[in-house]
């Protein structure tokens, strides 16, 4: 309270209190790719902009890779996308290049970080549609190395496509990769292009990052995206041999090794959960992601605590506000569970006099269901009751 005489009434407002944590926008997608007839002016190059509709879209011209992959996450359901456009080359090494970018300039992929700063949206479902596949022969992708890198700083994932040739190669490609940010789809699809008025062979991951998207909106976060059907798709570059109850087919093997892929089964569907994390903690890519929009989220919900004066009832405010979040997202079926708590051990003297405070909180995200097993079992009593029914008849 101020040190000055009042003689009369005053309210002095009193801020206590639990503050709401809303979780963070999940489903933005990040494109990273060419359009060499783009409007300049609406679309810079290695700027991050926000595309909110087809129309808008359509100011990326009709060649290059943005334009293409914004319709396949349109055709999913998602509307709002950033791009970054980079300069395209007659020699594709050197487009490549252009699409990994410099850290240093935030050009390329690394655009990317700038996209809250600059559009007031942050990508969490990052992609290079026809940059990220390859020969496995030739080792690690670096577009793909590059979007890891932003990943992590974004608490993003990153679609990749594997190399549309062999189921073989698409393993061996796999197994070159080790991070829980990471899904990988093969093969390529099909769909109808309408400048060559036929179906031509396209990458799937606009269209998984769509299905991604569309997930978040619908369901939340913590849903796998497997198992919904791909739209604006006519077939798979190569046929992908897919049954329910039979582990030796093609899907089946694929997915052992880290890779989702398209099966037709009532539509074209993405089948694979899992990540390429090499860390079985992380082994499903909704476990990660759920962890991650967490995370954001408190942290970003406790802006209005920082440099407050230390105080009992700070601590609780925080307590309570991160627990009051956690109890919501057990009652939306985010997480299993969730419980905060100040350990005296780590709050010291010493560290509070430092101005640091730890509060320590666990979680536990869904893992979907991805094996079902029904056990069938013989019931000779059966026929006991045949018998007993046709002689009570």
């Amino acid at each position: 309270m101020p040190e000055q005489f009042l003689h009369g009434v005053e309210v002095v407002e009193i801020d206590n209190g639990l503050r709401p944590i809303q979780t963070v926008k999940s489903s933005i997608i990040g494109f990273v790719g060419t359009a060499p007839d783009a409007d300049a002016a609406i679309f810079p190059e290695n700027q991050p902009v926000l595309v909110t509709g087809p129309r808008m879209a359509e100011n990326l011209g009709a060649t290059g890779t943005l334009r293409d992959a914004y319709l396949a996450a349109y055709a999913q359901g998602v509307s709002v996308a950033i791009v970054v456009r980079v300069p395209k080359s007659e020699d594709a090494a050197e487009t490549k290049a252009n699409v990994l970018g410099d850290a240093t300039a935030y050009s390329g992929v690394y655009a990317l970080l700038a996209a809250a700063s600059v559009t007031g949206q942050t990508p969490r479902i990052l992609a290079a549609p026809g940059w990220t596949s390859g020969d496995p022969g030739d080792g690690v992708n670096p577009v793909v190395s590059a979007l890891l890198t932003v990943a992590a700083k974004l608490r993003a994932v990153v679609i990749k496509d594997g190399p549309n040739t062999t189921e073989a190669d698409a393993i061996t490609d796999a197994g070159l990769y080790g991070d829980g940010r990471l899904y990988i789809v093969d093969p390529a699809v099909r769909a109808f292009d309408t400048t060559a008025q036929a179906a031509i062979t396209k990458p799937a991951s606009a269209y998984v990052a769509g299905l991604l998207s569309k997930r978040d909106q619908e369901r939340g976060f913590w849903w796998s995206p497997s198992n919904q059907e791909v739209r604006g798709i006519t077939g798979t570059a190569r046929p992908i041999g897919f049954a329910m109850s039979e582990a030796e087919t093609e899907s089946n093997r694929l997915n052992e090794a880290k890779v989702a892929t398209i099966v037709r089964r009532n539509g074209f569907r993405l089948w694979g959960n899992r990540s390429a994390s090499s860390d079985a903690l992380w082994a499903f890519l909704s476990v990660r992601r759920t962890a991650d929009m967490i995370y954001e989220s408190v942290e970003e919900a406790h802006l209005w605590a920082m440099d407050r004066p230390m105080s009992a009832q700070l601590l609780l405010d925080i307590r309570d506000s991160v627990q009051a979040y956690l109890d919501t997202l057990v009652t939306r079926g985010a997480i299993l569970g969730g419980t905060v708590w100040l350990d005296p051990e780590l709050n010291t003297e010493a560290t509070l006099k430092a101005g640091q405070l730890f509060l320590d909180f666990d979680i536990e995200p869904p893992a979907p269901l991805e094996r079902l097993t029904f056990r069938a079992h013989r019931n000779g009593s059966y026929y006991e009751e045949l018998v007993a029914q046709v002689v009570s008849a």
